[in-house]
């Protein structure tokens, strides 16, 4: 397995320019805040990013914990990919996730300065401090869940792929308000809230009569009871219904829908 490094300081877009850098070394693997990517998926790992504290993200990305170390080693060894690129914000942190992931010395060291501009420097650290974006070099459907309750951004680059060819890649723009601006909650009154909005704007349903939710960002299951028009069309109606509110709770709350039940109860 080769082992490449990618450093430079906090901010400073080195999650952005991995795939870039993997595309044209075609580098297989990245491990980058705790992750373990292979092929554009999240293979193993904790994200540093959620994390709600400075300390515990770095231990995150240094894999301090023996649960979390252990489960990224063994994925490794289980794929055995040919080379992997490590990203930290020294030499000496790429050097201890190696030592702590049990792979091979470094062979070769990437500084961010060698592969941007000060500008996109200047830009990458503007977006950190000025409005908390993170960036995850992984399509945003692998972190949907992983990620739910914090709001997610699909970042579509059209330079080609990762790991060659000309198709479309995708990184993940991350705002972790958890730990940016202190804790918010949603109230379980704002689901229902939203299916009594979502049942106004939708054809054929007279009332949104009860909802029950679990209020769990990343698995939230939902049931609703409605009342429906006498002339409508009962499945079409629950159907359309269901597929508007989930989408709608996705999108306004970053929660993780898995299930909307619906319950026609009465008819108008």
């Amino acid at each position: 397995m080769k082992v490449y490094s990618l450093t430079g300081k906090s901010g400073t877009g080195k999650s952005y320019q991995a795939m870039n850098l993997c595309n044209e070394e075609n580098i297989e693997s990245i491990i980058d805040d705790g992750l373990f990517i292979y092929h554009s998926r999240v293979e193993a790992g904790i994200s540093a990013k959620r994390q709600k504290t400075h300390v515990g993200a770095i231990k995150t990305a240094l894999f301090t914990q023996d649960a979390h170390q252990q489960d990224v080693a063994s994925r490794i060894r289980e794929l055995s990919p040919d080379s992997i690129l490590i990203i930290g914000t020294s030499d000496r942190m790429a050097d201890k996730i190696v030592a702590r992931l049990g792979l091979p010395p470094v062979s070769r060291r990437i500084h961010i300065e060698d592969i941007t501009t000060e500008e996109e420097r200047e830009t990458a650290e503007k977006q950190r401090i000025g409005q908390g974006k993170h960036v995850i070099p992984v399509p945003t459907l692998q972190l949907k869940r992983d990620f739910a309750g914090y709001f997610m951004d699909p970042l579509r680059i059209f330079r080609g792929g990762l790991f060659g060819g000309d198709r479309q890649s995708e990184r993940t723009v991350v705002r972790p308000t958890f730990s940016y601006m202190g804790d918010f909650f949603i109230s379980d009154s704002v689901i229902t809230d939203i299916a009594v909005c979502v049942g106004r704007e939708s054809s054929g349903i007279a009332k949104v009569m009860k909802v029950y939710e679990n209020t769990a960002p990343d698995a939230l299951d939902v049931d609703v009871k409605i009342a429906v028009d006498s002339n409508a069309r009962f499945w079409d109606v629950a159907l359309d219904f269901q597929k508007a509110l989930a989408e709608q709770i996705e999108y306004m709350t970053a929660f993780n829908v898995v299930r909307v039940d619906v319950e026609i109860k009465a008819i108008v």
